[in-house]
Order: structure tokens, then C-alpha cells, then sequence
């Protein structure tokens, strides 16, 4: 039987593009890992994404994980399974628009093949004490490239 995990994400940018970081909070039964990175010049949907990535990366085996994020455009593109149609529409979104991003969804498709993935959607800046920590994790981040 495989492990539950919950993970808690966010990402936060500063200008979109700008600098740019990730928080992510692993919770396996009593233990709580948390995460983070950033990049200097970056996107929000960027973050967001390579929250979950660096999140899932750190699994050690295939899991049956519970992703939170307040990040529509991750967690539509997942449950809706747009995610899956641009990868199979050559990373169009449609026939003249180019789907954003795709080396990171290419990542995150290959990730959601080893574990078995819930994602739900959390309002950010709100009552759950995970997102908000993510995403004190992920401002911190994006301020280290304040010089």
C-alpha cells in the first residue's frame, strides 16, 4: 500500500516577469518538510509550478499524494486535463496559440506517472495556515534577489 502524503504549494512573483520563488510543505503522517527556491527572473505560473515539481521530486517512492495549491492555472490544468491536450497537441493550447511553459509540465506529467495525485484547489491568502506559510516561503525567496 502506497504512503498518503499532502503537499502545500505556492509560488509568488514580484513584477511577473521578476524575481520569483516557490514554497512547498511535504506532511507525511507527524513530519513536515519544507521547501523552497526561487529564480531571479521568473513568472508566478512558473513558481507555482515548480513548487509541486520540487515537492513530488523529493518522494522517495511512488505515493498517493494530495496537492493544495490556490493556483488556478495549475490546478485546472490538471483536473481538466488541458495539461495532458497540449502535450498531445504538440504544447498548443490551440491551433496558433503555444501553450506556456511546457518544460515544466512535461516534468510534472512525467512525476504524475510515478504517484498517484489528488489536486484541489485552497483560496490564497486565507484560513489555511499551510498556503499561507508556502507562501511566506516563496516572497522570502523572491526577495533574496533584491539587492
Amino acid at each position: 500500500m502506497k504512503k498518503h502524503v499532502t503537499l502545500y504549494t505556492d509560488g509568488a512573483c514580484s513584477g511577473n516577469p521578476g524575481p520569483g520563488g516557490w514554497g512547498a510543505i511535504l506532511v507525511y503522517r507527524e513530519t513536515e518538510r519544507e521547501l523552497s527556491g526561487g529564480e531571479e527572473m521568473t513568472t508566478n505560473n512558473r513558481m507555482e509550478l515548480l513548487a509541486v515539481i520540487e515537492g513530488l521530486s523529493r518522494l522517495k517512492e511512488p505515493c498517493c499524494v494530495t496537492v493544495y495549491s490556490d493556483s488556478r492555472y495549475l490546478i485546472d490544468a490538471i483536473n481538466q486535463g488541458w495539461a495532458v491536450r497540449w502535450k498531445q497537441n504538440g504544447w498548443m493550447r490551440n491551433k496558433k496559440d503555444r501553450a506556456l511553459n511546457p518544460d515544466l509540465w512535461e516534468t510534472l506529467l512525467e512525476l504524475l506517472n510515478t504517484h498517484e495525485c489528488e489536486f484541489i484547489w485552497v483560496k490564497g491568502h486565507a484560513e489555511n495556515a499551510y498556503n499561507n506559510r508556502c507562501d511566506q516561503l516563496a516572497v522570502a525567496e523572491s526577495q533574496k534577489f533584491f539587492k
